[in-house]
């Protein structure tokens, strides 16, 4: 449900420019290039099982991206730009069409595979914000230098620029240029890289993985490896109750976070879960209430109802995991 008058967000993902720092994040500089990771195929026979086990270690979570994008007001709208013909990005399909993710395709127009996202995601920006003057919000996830121009044309044009970028790939100066920015890894459900947290253990809110992420069940897991990526993310086959607790546990983490503040309203709480996923319904699990579905997961929040204001918080037994 959109909220009458309240902030409206639009994100736009360079989607080859986060699946390639993150790769290079967790396995070193250029390393990406140099394993020529664009061309791999994990459905090819003769693929290496190694460079197949290094993509699923540098799994991007696109809907930890997306539920923080949320937390700014109602998602207007969510692009990602790549090249989906690459079996890199198109394992990820699945997940972003499940998430309302309008895929952009740019093919590569020079031998060195460049697909020119920044200059087609600069112009859709721009003109979004005058084709959409109620526009509040601006996401740009990338960390490239490339977009400090973009970033600085939004702000002059009033609105809130917020940058989400890997760390060590993010420029200083796209920072400055941004109201706000964030590293991928400071995201609420993300294990930062160097983590002994194995990726099993990982919130991963209410968005299904891509089939390569590792947070299924070994004997899950290995059906997946023959399944579609779009199969892999049918969210159909989670269980509802699952991923209601998942969804309260991340709307949890990005409310203290943007507050700053333990307790937080429960109708903020509800709201927040609305925008991160549009079908979430308390009834339809079978509570007569949201605070009845609260006090179902105890030991993940916890309900303070001595006021005539309900407020919720994160168990601190899960805030200190």
């Amino acid at each position: 449900m959109n909220e009458p008058g309240g902030a409206r967000v639009a994100v736009y993902i360079d989607f080859d420019n986060i699946v390639i720092s993150r790769y290079d994040q967790v396995h070193g500089r250029s390393q990406f290039q140099r394993d020529k990771v664009h061309g791999f195929n994990r459905a090819d026979r003769s693929a290496d099982p190694d460079i197949a086990e290094k993509l699923r270690r540098a799994t991007v979570d696109v809907g930890a991206v997306i539920d923080f994008a949320s937390s700014f007001g109602t998602l207007v709208l969510t692009r990602a730009y790549a090249d989906w013909s690459a079996p890199v990005n198109a394992d990820y399909r699945g997940q972003l069409v499940s998430r309302a993710v309008d895929l952009v395709q740019l093919f590569p127009t020079a031998a060195y595979a460049k697909n020119g996202a920044d200059i087609r995601l600069a112009v859709d920006a721009v003109e979004d914000m005058f084709r959409l003057p109620d526009l509040t919000h601006m996401v740009i996830v990338a960390g490239d230098s490339d977009y400090i121009a973009l970033a600085q044309r939004c702000r002059r044009l009033g609105r809130y620029v917020v940058g989400v970028g890997v760390a060590g790939s993010t420029s200083r100066s796209l920072a400055a240029a941004c109201d706000e920015l964030v590293t991928y890894d400071a995201l609420p459900g993300i294990t930062p890289t160097g983590a002994s947290q194995p990726p099993a253990a990982r919130t991963t809110g209410a968005q299904a993985e891509p089939e390569e992420s590792g947070s299924a069940s070994p004997a899950r897991g290995s059906r997946r490896t023959k399944r579609s990526a779009a199969a892999a993310t049918d969210l159909d086959s989670e269980d509802p109750q699952a991923l209601a607790t998942r969804l309260l546990e991340r709307a949890l983490r990005l409310g203290q976070e943007k507050d700053d503040a333990d307790w937080l309203h429960s109708s903020a709480v509800k709201s927040q879960m609305r925008r991160m996923d549009p079908s979430f319904s308390e009834r339809a699990l079978g509570y007569r209430s949201f605070s009845d579905f609260v006090k179902s997961r105890e030991a993940i929040a916890e309900l303070d109802e001595t006021d005539h204001v309900r407020l919720v918080r994160l168990n601190p037994a899960v805030t200190a995991q």
